[in-house]
């Protein structure tokens, strides 16, 4: 039997999104087109690939096993076609990737680490950047990737694909000023000390900017550059932090809040540059190794799970 490879990523989009709806628009087709593909599937490996039901889709054992064999597949051809490119491709053209503070923090670090091990022949510039300058720079052409926060790039016409949640949260030390509580406004938080970061950084400017200029008086015992630091600050008791979820250490001895605000309801979203000929093999690659490392973080053996200590209902996965 043969398989299309862009099946391929249609079966995956939509056993990762739960529904052939969403899948098909993670692949810019008509829900009638995937539809189609997906029965075309189906009708080839002559066995049941999807659960249908009311709330969406789930796969079978046999789709289990085709999902699992396809993301291998895809990942041994952007490996060929990434060998077969850099024959043709500058070396002294590395492809550019920008990204806020957050996904700096862990996501854009694992996806280097794979993408570089995997491919020695291509460079990366890599470059912290704020959302709106990340979004210019691509529809000016001078980026080639970037992870940004939200849909902010859907009104500039770049290509963007879900990445993965990047909620906030509040964090404190165990057994300290959160004990008790699940969720609190900014306003509660502020009633507080915080340690966050330096005032130039991406996360800092976008709370900033959510909450305007009525915002509640706010006393920083200290502030840093690093996500990391911050979350151990934290921990240790020297003051509240709100940060992503995504950046908690599973290993730290924390109690976890939700940030009751609108605003604190985030996700990442994969930005493709807008380029004179199309995106690359490279860039393609770089893609896919960002994907994978999205979806590994929100794994369940990953986030590393925890009741809230008092309260047992504030999750501390780091997704």
């Amino acid at each position: 039997m043969r398989y299309d490879l862009d099946d391929l990523r249609l079966f995956l989009q939509i056993v990762t999104e739960g529904s052939i709806t969403a899948g098909a628009h993670q692949m810019h087709l008509s829900l009638p087109s995937a539809s189609a593909r997906v029965r075309s599937l189906e009708h080839h490996a002559g066995v049941a690939l999807l659960v249908r039901g009311r709330r969406g889709v789930r796969p079978t054992p046999a789709g289990t096993t085709l999902a699992r064999h396809a993301r291998d597949v895809l990942a041994q051809t952007a490996r060929l076609d990434s060998a077969v490119a850099s024959y043709t491709r500058s070396p002294t053209a590395p492809l550019t990737l920008l990204a806020g503070g957050s996904a700096m923090h862990r996501l854009v670090p694992q996806a280097l680490i794979s993408f570089l091990r995997a491919h020695p022949d291509i460079d990366v510039t890599v470059s912290e950047s704020r959302t709106p300058r990340t979004v210019r720079m691509l529809a000016d052409g001078e980026a080639d990737l970037g992870v940004i926060v939200n849909d902010e790039a859907r009104d500039h016409g770049l290509r963007v694909e879900h990445l993965g949640d990047d909620s906030l949260v509040v964090v404190g030390q165990t057994g300290g000023v959160l004990a008790g509580r699940t969720a609190l406004t900014y306003s509660e938080v502020a009633e507080h000390p915080l340690v966050g970061l330096d005032a130039d950084s991406s996360l800092r400017r976008w709370i900033e900017k959510h909450l305007g200029p009525h915002a509640p008086a706010v006393r920083h015992r200290t502030t840093v550059a690093d996500l990391g630091v911050l979350v151990s600050l934290a921990a240790s008791g020297v003051g509240l932090a709100v940060v992503p979820r995504r950046a908690i250490d599973p290993r730290l001895p924390l109690d976890v809040c939700e940030l009751r605000e609108p605003w604190a309801r985030r996700h990442h979203l994969l930005a493709r540059g807008v380029k004179d000929r199309g995106p690359s093999t490279a860039t393609a690659a770089l893609a896919e190794h960002l994907c994978g490392a999205a979806a590994a973080l929100s794994e369940p053996s990953s986030l590393g799970a925890r009741g809230d200590r008092a309260a047992g209902a504030a999750s501390t996965r780091a997704d």
